[in-house]
């Protein structure tokens, strides 16, 4: 009976723990179909949210978020019009970097106005499209006489705003989280920053709308701006496309995330998802709105959020921008007066609207290095930080570690995810042992035999038993994969939560060889009770060392070794 007991408590401890580690399953970048994240009540709906504000700042490279001053700008060219004006404006967003855009103000009409960004998406003339599909100017120049204030502004790489390009940043550069989600998102930041700032605009009521790229924009801002009170992103919030821009996708940002609960985030304020039978949003209505309405609901909120589709290929066309004014009028204007049609405009021609047009930019422009550098300077992190440093690592410290023995085999798995972590486990007395080897456990258990104390030698991800291989040219794969380094940590950080539950909290921990580095950021990132034995000598910290030997995106922009030496200080 003894026996029965025994083996089926190890069939169920089997049972906890994954057979493989989907960590080398593919996921298709943006074609995966996600499944739907629940959340059953909103203590655990606030824990997840505030996990993802983060993990949204830190793929953006806004964590722990630079200082911001106000936001210089000169505004220029003013065009009076029927019900509104429109005037040229570029705002210098980092020293010498300037967005271009153009400020739709009410015309005729007194007192502070709400404000509205409106981002526009991947058309082929930028801010200034105009088609049966989607107006910039039409959507502007409506919302304007309606009685709002609005930034209409560039994309990285379009019209005024032409310093980087549109797709931009490569592995190096992608250390100090330099790509165009980061600049897109600081840029929309800043635009919020500049109407919270005008004499003529109410900062309690700023709003946001915009379709395809500029939908991601939208609900990207107001994930991390609650400054947002109002959104409207359109033809874009799916679980089975999540962006197929650079601009869309940076390392990490998806990291056991989609677009849906990013865009979720926005709960409990007013937010109206526009879909299209014709795109990616097709089933929205169906699948993707109730979630949505589901975290809602925690907040007593389903009243807030509304869903419309029309049938159409992807767009911002006249109906849907129509829905966007009524959803703004009884949110924004507070005046739930029934559908707001839209109204006839003319669009201005190019060179009345283009910053740029007949005119100089300033004379400290920079070129595209020192864009890169204005970057690094104001966004680096300016003392160690362990929260940025494990939301650039993307590793958490386990609360509860699965595990399965057989002799002296271990296998262990964090709960709730499928991540699978393979070593070799011997008892013994004293201060407990993590021995972690870039050739495996089997290597270390031959390099260190740990004189009788408790020591468990790990095959951290990609070594010994723990090999694999993954197509790491997919398309944006590092948006919703780890690198091999990230994982290794985690490994690390797995088997040192699994001994500590096992023997109290002080682990020694050794880095055998090139693993010392990931010892060492390992122990940086846990934070606890660890003793380190490791020798990383021969890992000068540089950016082609990070780059080819410990690549983590954004480990530089949150201070690199010096961060993890001083975070461990006193270990060692």
């Amino acid at each position: 009976m003894k026996f029965l007991l025994l083996l089926l408590a190890g069939w169920n401890a089997a049972a906890e723990v994954p057979s493989k580690d989907a960590r080398w399953d593919p996921i298709e970048a943006t074609r995966y179909s996600f499944p739907m994240p629940a959340a059953r009540t909103k203590p655990e709906w606030e824990q997840r949210r505030a996990h993802l504000r983060k993990q949204v700042q830190a793929a953006a490279g806004l964590l722990p978020m630079p200082q911001r001053g106000p936001v210089p700008a000169t505004v220029f060219g003013k065009l009076e019009r029927d019900g509104y004006t429109i005037e040229k404006v570029y705002l210098e967003t980092l020293p010498g970097y300037y967005l271009g855009g153009n400020l739709y103000r009410p015309r005729g009409k007194q007192g502070k106005f709400p404000g509205v960004l409106t981002p526009h998406g991947h058309w082929k003339n930028g801010r200034l499209e105009h088609t049966d599909l989607a107006s910039i100017p039409g959507r502007s120049i409506n919302l304007a006489r309606q009685g709002y204030v609005v930034l209409a502004y560039d994309m990285v790489g379009y019209n005024d705003t032409k310093q980087t390009p549109h797709a931009f940043g490569n592995d190096r550069e992608h250390l100090w989280n330099f790509h165009p989600f980061a600049l897109q998102t600081w840029n929309s930041l800043r635009v919020a920053d500049f109407l919270a700032s005008l004499p003529d605009v109410d900062a309690s009521r700023l709003a946001m709308t915009g379709a395809s790229g500029g939908g991601t924009q939208t609900f990207v801002l107001a994930s991390i701006d609650e400054r947002i009170g109002v959104d409207v992103p359109v033809n874009m919030i799916s679980a089975s496309m999540q962006g197929g821009s650079p601009c869309e996708n940076a390392p990490g940002l998806r990291h056991d995330a989609t677009n849906v609960e990013i865009g979720a985030l926005m709960a409990p304020r007013p937010m109206l998802l526009v879909a299209a039978t014709g795109d990616w949003t097709k089933n929205v209505p169906l699948i993707e709105f109730p979630v949505i309405r589901q975290i809602y609901s925690l907040f007593d909120a389903v009243s807030q959020v509304e869903v419309v589709q029309f049938d159409s290929p992807h767009n911002y066309h006249q109906r849907s921008r129509e829905a966007m004014y009524t959803f703004f009028g009884k949110h924004v204007l507070k005046k739930d007066s029934g559908p707001v049609a839209e109204q006839p405009f003319t669009v201005e021609k190019p060179e009345d609207m283009l910053v740029w047009s007949g005119r100089e930019m300033p004379a400290n422009a920079a070129n595209y290095e020192q864009v890169l550098a204005a970057w690094r300077k104001a966004t680096a992190v300016a003392a160690p930080d362990r929260e940025a440093l494990r939301f650039a690592l993307s590793v958490d410290v386990p609360a509860l570690v699965e595990s399965y023995r057989v002799g002296d085999s271990i296998r262990m798995s964090r709960q709730g995810k499928s991540d699978l972590v393979h070593g070799y486990y011997r008892d013994g007395a004293g201060v407990p042992v993590l021995v972690v080897h870039p050739d495996g456990a089997a290597a270390g258990r031959q390099a260190d035999a740990a004189n009788g104390r408790p020591v468990l030698w790990m095959d951290a991800w990609g070594t010994g038993e723990a090999k694999g291989t993954r197509d790491t040219k997919v398309t944006h794969f590092y948006t919703f994969h780890r690198t091999d380094a990230q994982n290794r940590v985690q490994d690390i950080l797995t088997a040192l939560a699994w001994l500590r539950s096992q023997h109290g909290q002080t682990v020694e921990l050794r880095g055998i060889g090139e693993a010392a580095v990931w010892a060492l950021f390992a122990a940086a990132a846990d934070g606890g009770a660890i003793r380190l034995q490791a020798d990383w000598s021969g890992f000068d910290g540089s950016e082609e060392a990070f780059e080819k030997r410990f690549f983590v995106p954004g480990i530089l922009r949150v201070g690199g070794m010096k961060t993890a030496l001083a975070l461990t200080e006193g270990k060692r």
